[in-house]
């Protein structure tokens, strides 16, 4: 019989396949909405995917803090707000550029939360600065063409991760004041919904027939790459040691670039692919630096009234991988 923890592995495993190739079908539905639309679309799918474990954990004995509601309400806007800042650059972003080249920059983020962590003071383990280097040069290599400029695309998704980190400290941040997990996803997936579907309405067109023909790929995208996919991670988390889920979830990078070349036939030349491998290598390396102390992101932290202090460095790489994202 399988052990727990070798099936929390798999289905770890079986999350990073999801979110991976989920690039690929952010790049297919560009191909008939624009990029508002299709996060609009998405993310209102994703909260409703949500509904059912909301249900489920309706009744579970939670600690909660008289004022939950208002950090719930706050909190979730916040996170929804800068959500939807990383989401609409990525989206926009990975018109220019390929599935698999958005997955291994979006995949910065690891490598940026401890980083950021430095303008609150926080200490950065001597593996995180190596990582960087390692993912800054393998940026370089991927990026940068040998006329020393960026392409629109790659900037953009760039941009975009480093939304993504800060969504991952915010949701740190928030994981001390008690707020369930799943309320303040639903939450943050119900704003970027309305903020982006507010834009769509502005400045693109849309059209039902675009919607049918993208369904494929918003319903990948809201309801296998938000609603199972994060479903998994909750289950899984709860079995796998935090320093495998991290470098396992991290393999998402690498799914998201077989899946742009089976998929929709992208290749990268010899220095694509050896930036791609040092990126990949400094994500790891960062990675083995997290902390063993942060909760999982199924429980709040089992404090009566925990102070406001800012999160520690081991804290946020380690929700870098344990908290619930949805950057793709």
């Amino acid at each position: 019989m399988i052990s727990r923890a070798l099936r929390a592995e798999l289905l770890l495993l079986l999350t990073a396949l999801i979110w991976g190739s989920a690039f690929v079908a952010q790049r297919v539905g560009m191909d008939h909405v624009g990029p508002f639309t299709y996060n609009g679309v998405r993310f209102l799918l994703g909260a409703l995917s949500l509904l059912p474990l909301l249900l489920i954990r309706r009744h579970s004995k939670l600690l909660v803090q008289p004022d939950g509601g208002r950090w719930l309400i706050a909190g979730g806007s916040l996170a929804g707000l800068i959500l939807f800042a990383g989401a609409s650059l990525q989206q926009i972003g990975i018109v220019h550029t390929t599935a698999g080249k958005a997955g291994f920059i979006t995949g910065l983020y690891v490598v940026i939360v401890p980083l950021l962590g430095l303008l609150w003071g926080h200490r950065t383990p001597w593996k995180t600065w190596i990582g960087a280097g390692l993912a800054a040069v393998g940026l370089y290599l991927l990026t940068v063409t040998d006329a020393f400029t960026l392409a629109q695309g790659d900037g953009l998704v760039l941009i975009g991760a480093f939304f993504w980190a800060g969504h991952v400290l915010v949701i740190g941040w928030l994981s001390g004041r008690h707020i369930e997990p799943v309320r303040l996803a639903c939450l943050q997936c119900v704003v970027c919904a309305a903020l982006s579907l507010g834009v769509a309405v502005v400045i693109e067109p849309i059209h039902w027939q675009g919607l049918r023909d993208a369904a494929l790929p918003i319903l990948y995208g809201g309801l296998l790459s938000v609603g199972v996919a994060y479903t998994l991670q909750v289950v899984a988390q709860r079995d796998a040691p935090p320093a495998h889920a991290a470098i396992i979830l991290s393999l998402e990078t690498v799914f998201a670039a077989l899946s742009g070349w089976l998929l929709l036939n992208e290749a990268l030349a010899g220095r694509g692919i050896l930036g791609c491998v040092l990126m990949f290598a400094g994500m790891l390396l960062s990675q083995l630096s997290l902390g063993k102390t942060a909760p999982p992101p199924t429980e709040p932290a089992a404090v009566p009234t925990p102070p406001p202090a800012p999160m520690a460095s081991t804290a946020a790489g380690d929700l870098a991988s344990r908290s619930f994202s949805v950057r793709s």
